[in-house]
């Protein structure tokens, strides 16, 4: 029982040496593979630590020393290993703004973690960085470190500088910016946008495009935009769109879409332009410009016809005198002589819508001269209308011929008459304007300066904006047939025009219309420049007349009708033809009536050559309007005798016999000369 009971004993003894030694060799494993982990985990982080994309700084958290920097921050600071290793961080002028000195080392040293979101750093070769930085204190075998991450955030500051310029660009560029998702929902636009369409940008965002549409467009507008853009190309064009207030506005767009790294649409951007203003400016000057082109047009044809129409009223004239009163013949040339008269009257008006009719301008009082007008203008309106006068006193006066103010004032109190059914008022008042650069600035063809307004208003039907657009345009009328001609208001422009003037029309349906007249003040005495016209032919006493014409029907007439006036007549066809003439008969001459346009020489050139030959010799121009060499108005002052075409033998003859009898004298000096006695005026 003992052997027995002592191999029982041994027996256990080995199971349990074994169980020691399985222990044992499991510690031994156990530490094996711990040691082996540590090494990979080394391993491991020692590769995140030299691939790591951000710089890595380790400092020993007691002395300050750098252990170790990973590659990415040694190649961002330009240094080797070598020359950070083992120094103090405060050596090390790289980190200046980390810790610049022992005491600074401190604030690492006492703070588990720091954080710059934004640190200078300089490179060893002098270049300037933006970092940012952070700062933790570990524990690594009982032994402080302190791990410093740094990334470089130069470019991404550079970016956001820029997106910051950009937006700021944005915010105060003049376009409206605005920018939807793909569905057109806005996201973002800029002030200029609130500007043109009225929207904030808080009520604008989330809102759908469709909260500027008009309706003036045609829907195939919207569906070729939208097509276009959503097939990734840029749309541009102009629409009409409606503002938050519901006003209209046209606008210039062009909206572009914006794709993603996949090159999906994700948003459209579109940048728009008011042009309102622009268009209605540029209407103002393609206006301008026609109604200078057909001025020009009706002022040629106006010369050409009254040129025939001398020819025709001389002629018949000439007839009449032959022909027994009771003869039927005599009344058809009576005839004759009346429609004559009435073309007459349409070319004048035409000569004044082109500004080519010849004037005489004086300093008037604008108030006298419509006072003296008044009654006049009541005949012409009748009894129904209320004629209402506000005159402006003080008001000084202004430079122009009188009877261009009477003109004005007929055709504006008829028009306003014919717009008003009934009962009515018309209104005319006068008052003072300035004009200072900011307004010209916005208001085409106007001019800085002080002037006279002259107004005229009535409560008659008024107009819709394409009647006012056209009302200017010889024979424009919105009268019925026979009713008008359609001159009248041309005629006013052309006077406005002539005289430096301008004037502005204010009218909607319903509402009546406003025409107001601005002309410069002048600041010369006012004078009365009202002239009396003798009506009865005074005797010629058989002077010697030098006719100079050069179309021929019209040479032939006036020489006829000068002779049967009792002139002796020498007629030229040309310049060189009247120069010859008058040194061959210059102790003879009388009077030259000479044409102011002709080729070859005009007639104030040819009156100063052959005024120094006869210097005792009188001078009479006539045209169916003046201009001089050079395309410019001639504005005919006191010292200068004009006949204008056509004419009859009768207006010729109280004209001719005005300039021989000295009521109008030439001065001794050169009547062309005499800048004192001809005022050169360049219209527009």
């Amino acid at each position: 029982m003992s052997d027995t009971h002592a191999e029982n004993q041994i027996f256990l003894a080995n199971i349990e040496l074994s169980k020691q030694i399985a222990r044992l060799e499991k510690a031994l494993l156990e530490k094996e593979n711990a040691g082996e982990a540590l090494q990979d985990s080394e391993k491991r982080y020692r590769r995140l630590f030299e691939s790591a994309k951000d710089g890595i700084l380790i400092l020993d958290a007691v002395t300050g020393k750098v252990v170790d920097a990973n590659p990415f921050l040694l190649q961002l600071l330009g240094y080797s290993h070598e020359a950070l290793c083992g120094k103090h961080i405060w050596e090390l002028g790289v980190f200046k703004d980390i810790a610049a000195s022992k005491d600074a080392f401190q604030a690492l040293q006492d703070n588990e973690y720091i954080r710059y979101e934004d640190l200078p750093l300089e490179t060893q070769e002098g270049q300037s960085i933006a970092v940012e930085f952070v700062s933790n204190v570990y524990l690594v075998d009982h032994s402080k470190v302190i791990q410093c991450n740094i990334r470089d955030i130069t470019a991404q500051k550079r970016a956001k500088a820029e997106r910051t310029r950009l937006m700021a660009a944005i915010e105060q560029v003049g376009e409206g910016i605005f920018v939807t998702d793909a569905q057109g929902t806005i996201q973002f636009v800029n002030p200029a946008f609130k500007r043109m369409t009225g929207y904030s940008g808080e009520e604008a965002v989330g809102q759908n495009l469709r909260i500027l549409k008009s309706g003036e467009q045609d829907e195939l507008l919207y569906r070729n935009l939208w097509e276009t853009v959503s097939g990734g190309t840029t749309w541009s064009g102009r629409m009409v769109n409606k503002r938050k207030d519901g006003t209209l506005y046209t606008e210039e767009t062009t909206i572009s879409p914006v794709r993603d790294a996949l090159g999906q649409i994700v948003n459209y951007v579109a940048v728009g332009r008011d042009i309102t203003e622009h268009l209605r400016l540029e209407g103002q000057f393609l206006q301008a410009q026609k109604m200078e082109a057909v001025g020009l047009l009706a002022g040629g044809v106006a010369h050409d016809y009254n040129n025939m129409l001398t020819v025709i009223l001389g002629y018949a004239e000439l007839a009449l005198r032959k022909v027994d009163p009771d003869q039927p013949l005599h009344g058809d040339l009576e005839e004759i002589i009346k429609a004559a008269r009435r073309s007459t009257d349409i070319t004048r008006q035409l000569l004044i819508f082109a500004r080519k009719q010849t004037i005489i301008p004086v300093a008037l009082d604008l108030n006298q001269t419509v006072e003296s007008m008044l009654t006049m203008l009541r005949r012409l309106i009748g009894e129904d209308i209320d004629l209402v006068w506000l005159p402006e006193k003080g008001l000084g006066p202004v430079k122009m011929d009188p009877t261009q103010v009477d003109q004005i004032l007929a055709n504006l109190c008829v028009n306003a008459r014919d717009a008003i059914a009934g009962i009515g008022k018309i209104t005319i008042e006068t008052g003072s304007s300035v004009f200072d650069e900011a307004y010209c600035a916005d208001h085409l063809g106007f001019v800085p300066g002080d002037y006279a307004l002259l107004a005229v208003s009535d409560n008659g039907c008024g107009m819709d904006k394409k009647t006012k657009d056209q009302i200017f345009e010889p024979f424009f009328t919105s009268k019925e047939v026979g009713q008008g001609t359609g001159l009248g208001l041309s005629m006013v422009y052309g006077i406005v025009k002539q005289n430096n003037g301008f004037l502005n029309v204010y009218s909607e349906p319903g509402c009546g219309s406003t025409f107001r007249v601005y002309l410069p003040r002048e600041a010369a005495q006012v004078v009365d420049a009202r002239r009396e016209r003798a009506v009865e032919i005074p005797p010629s006493q058989g002077e010697t007349v030098l006719l100079v014409e050069d179309e021929p029907a019209l040479l032939k007439m006036g020489t006829m009708m000068l002779e049967k006036l009792g002139y002796r007549v020498l007629a030229a066809g040309t310049p060189d033809e009247a120069i010859a003439l008058a040194e061959e008969h210059m102790a003879e001459l009388h009077l030259l009536l000479t044409d102011v346009v002709m080729p070859g020489m005009n007639g104030k050139d040819l009156a100063e050559r052959l005024h120094v030959l006869c210097p005792d010799m009188k001078i009479l121009f006539m045209s169916g309007y003046s201009v001089n060499v050079i395309g410019a108005q001639w504005v005919m002052d006191e010292g200068v005798n004009f006949i204008e075409k056509p004419f009859s033998m009768k207006d010729l003859g109280v004209k001719v016999a005005e300039v021989l009898r000295g009521s109008r004298k030439n001065s001794a000096s050169s009547p062309l000369a005499d800048r004192e006695k001809m005022e050169i005026y360049h219209v527009d």
